[in-house]
């Protein structure tokens, strides 16, 4: 080999080695990049992973609360929907009471409701016909009795005792203005009970609009029957 081969061999080895240097370095370069980047990625997965498990959690949580909420508005709506099957029963089982009684029942509220026991009663079409005249007697007996002095017990026995207590009773509720209780003309379209007119004042005693009232009253006593709350 002559002196020029030797300086081109010399010169191509030289280049050799600076391209494998070169590559290397490449090559270790592109390595740290590609491990950076994994552990980069690696790290954002994570975050991402955590993130998402997070939201899955609130979202969870979210959902549950709803479920909670939607199971109490619905255990709420079906709590009052038998507290008013219930008030409604109470309605019918006073539309079906025996006459007797009904008599007597509406007599009472009458004595209750009235203010001067000179009111008119207006009961509806059904009500006034068969029983009317019957609640406005027996309003104005137990009127005259609360206005009317204690007799003797041994005055009151026996048939003469009654009449004279019946007598006196009647007197002294005359003498006081009192016990005059009348059946209205007039009838009104309502489901038992009456309504009790005088000086331009109306006192509406029927059933439906009574348990209406008394409601709020007796709710929390029927719910605690009912649901033991």
């Amino acid at each position: 080999m002559n002196g020029l081969d030797k300086i081109t061999a010399r010169i191509a080895a030289d280049a050799q080695a600076q391209a494998d240097a070169i590559l290397s370095e490449g090559k270790a370069q592109a390595r740290a990049i590609t491990q950076s980047w994994e552990e980069k990625a690696r790290a954002e997965s994570g975050a991402i992973l955590a993130q998402g498990e997070r939201a899955a959690k609130e979202r969870l949580e979210r959902l549950d609360s709803m479920a909670q909420m939607e199971g109490c508005r619905l255990l709420l709506s079906a709590k009052q929907e038998m507290l008013s099957q219930a008030f409604d029963a109470a309605l019918e089982k006073l539309l079906s009471l025996p006459q007797e009684e009904y008599v007597e029942l509406l007599a009472k509220l009458c004595v209750k409701a009235s203010s001067t026991g000179r009111e008119e009663l207006i009961f509806s079409p059904a009500d006034k016909a068969k029983i009317g005249t019957k609640v406005a007697a027996r309003a104005n007996e137990l009127l005259a009795k609360a206005v009317a002095p204690k007799l003797p017990e041994a005055a009151t026995q026996g048939k003469l005792g009654a009449v004279l207590e019946t007598t006196v009773n009647t007197v002294t509720a005359i003498a006081k203005g009192t016990a005059m209780l009348t059946v209205a003309d007039e009838t009104r379209d309502i489901r038992g009970g009456f309504i009790l007119v005088g000086d331009g004042v109306e006192v509406n005693c029927a059933f439906d609009v009574l348990l209406r009232l008394s409601r709020p009253e007796l709710e929390r006593q029927v719910a605690q029957l009912l649901f033991g709350e």
